[in-house]
């Protein structure tokens, strides 16, 4: 051991691959990380579905649409009026 390193334990080993040791670590918690991770994707996706399924059902024929907006006449487009800053 170099003088002035200071030994650290690791679950990885010098390529930075995990280690047996850290996948019997992980072991106890598989089961149940994997079942909180279902459960939390199963309550996003029935929020997403009961917002959709709220929306859809909406009614906006009483909503009164407004008229379009009325156009005023164009000006017209001229270019007497206008100097070049460059050579002409």
């Amino acid at each position: 051991m170099p003088v002035g390193r200071i030994p650290s334990a690791s679950y990885y080993d010098a390529r930075n691959r995990p280690g047996a040791s850290l996948y019997r670590a992980r072991q106890p918690y598989l089961i149940k990380n994997a079942v909180t991770g279902v459960v939390i994707v199963a309550f996003v996706a029935g929020v997403y579905s009961f917002t959709i399924r709220a929306i859809g059902q909406d009614d906006f024929s009483d909503v009164p649409i407004p008229d379009a907006p009325i156009q005023g006449a164009a000006a017209p487009h001229t270019t007497a009026g206008v100097r070049s800053a460059g050579p002409a």
